[in-house]
């Protein structure tokens, strides 16, 4: 039964009742919020009426919260996205996700934390999208006016100590001490752990930037997320974002390497350390994505059947470190077919990488991992990017990076007439309109190579 208490000013008369619904107990054992309303008092209406009137308020009230289909007057949003996310967190979410969610309501709860669950308008939220896209929304950033590198190696710092220390990733680290813009919180940390202030060590970029549409679609699928638990819980009566127009994100091309320079990228591999050289030809040939090489362990290659069971991922936080977790969907967990040249590959380097466990001797850990530390722990997947960024350099090769070989592999076999579903199930995508949506202009590509393959065979004068 609803729980209704009078309100009286300080004259002592009576102006309003707070009404309150017991909501139960929550599966963790604690006490849920209750819900609430206020029936406000008319001065026209006697006492005696109008706590009939409040009674019957109160009645309909809680039959509405019981039945899911009222608002609590006074959950407010910031409070209830941090209670969304704890139990997207409890449910299984992945960390990731988890880490990206928080990182968002920092320019979502000034525009929205204080407001009222109910109170949330469709206008609101595109306030905050246009508010989002105005030059200046990116956090300011910070390029080093000091040389880092020297100033590690007198203190005898290694890059890996100062991501350990800072609880940055490796790749923030590597950015800000080869003097490429980052964040203003990265260059804080980093000179705090200097034992200096941001401004000894780094110049602020005042460079107005704006956040892409697709960023700012993430602050729309995070606000959509909680407003709907909102509405499954029966405490606001729509999702209002369902009816408001974040930006639409056009779809970018996606860059890959033309043949000639694969070649070239293979045939500088041949010159690198076949620990580096196995990683990047399973990157180009798998088409998996970096922490997925990373997560693989030798008891999911299989010899015999010239294939390797992808259903791991190494991934790195700066809250946990480096951790293993599941692929991004379902759908990633997937057996990859190799060529016998892969395999071979393989074979050669895991002779080499056993030879190097007898040499570390008790030293080594071993965990399995097809690519490990010189501990046998798993790799840090900024690493990946750091050598491939060293490598391209070293050998005057085009920007490589783990993603474009994904790419290469799936523009190759578009181009040889592989159909999507195929490719689909090799990258791991969820669903296949993913694939065709990422690729579409590839497929327009290889459409028009089928067409001239076409008109010379059939329309070609003998």
């Amino acid at each position: 039964m609803a729980n209704i208490q009078e309100r009286r000013n300080k004259d002592g008369k009576l102006i309003s009742y707070s009404i309150r619904v017991h909501r139960g107990w929550g599966a963790d054992g604690r006490q849920l919020k209750p819900w609430t309303a206020t029936f406000d008092v008319s001065p026209t209406w006697t006492e005696k009426s109008a706590k009939k009137r409040a009674e019957a308020f109160a009645s309909v009230f809680e039959k509405e919260c019981r039945e899911g289909v009222t608002s609590d007057s006074r959950q407010k949003f910031g409070p209830y996205c941090d209670y969304v996310i704890d139990l997207k967190e409890k449910t299984g979410i992945k960390h990731s996700t988890i880490v990206r969610y928080k990182e968002l309501t920092t320019r979502i709860y000034p525009a929205l934390g204080h407001m009222k669950l109910k109170d949330i308008r469709p206008d609101h939220l595109n306030s905050l999208y246009s508010q989002l896209a105005q030059p200046g929304a990116e956090s300011a950033h910070a390029i080093a006016k000091v040389d880092l590198a020297a100033l590690l190696k007198e203190k005898r710092l290694t890059r890996l100590e100062l991501s350990n220390v800072t609880g940055l990733s490796l790749k923030a680290v590597y950015a800000a001490v080869k003097g490429e813009r980052v964040k203003k919180e990265v260059a804080g940390a980093i000179s705090t752990a200097l034992g200096g202030n941001l401004e000894d060590f780094f110049s602020l970029d005042t460079k107005e930037r704006t956040l892409s549409g697709k960023t700012i679609r993430e602050y729309h699928r995070l606000i959509h997320t909680v407003l709907d638990q909102a509405l499954k819980e029966g405490l606001v009566a729509v999702n209002v974002a369902d009816r408001a127009t974040p930006p639409k994100v056009s779809q970018r091309d996606v860059s890959y390497f033309e043949p000639k320079q694969v070649t070239a990228i293979r045939e500088a591999l041949e010159l690198e350390p076949i620990k580096w050289r196995t990683l990047v030809h399973l990157l180009l040939i798998t088409g998996a994505r970096r922490g997925e090489i990373l997560g693989l362990k030798w008891d999911k290659v299989d010899f015999s059947s010239n294939q390797v069971y992808i259903c791991n991922n190494v991934l790195y936080s700066a809250d946990v470190g480096i951790y293993e977790d599941t692929p991004k969907t379902e759908r990633s967990k997937r057996y990859v077919s190799l060529p016998a040249e892969t395999m071979q590959l393989l074979k050669q380097y895991r002779a080499w990488q056993n030879g190097e466990h007898l040499r570390l001797g008790e030293y080594y850990q071993d965990q399995g991992f097809v690519f490990a530390q010189d501990t046998g722990g798993p790799m840090h997947p900024d690493s990946v990017t750091t050598w491939l960024s060293r490598f391209s350099k070293r050998h005057g090769l085009p920007h490589v990076n783990a993603h474009a070989f994904r790419h290469t592999m799936a523009s190759m076999l578009y181009f040889n007439g592989v159909d999507s579903v195929s490719i689909s199930k090799r990258l791991g995508h969820a669903q296949v309109s993913t694939t065709a949506n990422i690729y579409a202009h590839v497929m327009e590509a290889a459409d028009k190579k089928n067409a001239d393959i076409l008109a010379d065979v059939f329309l070609k004068k003998a």
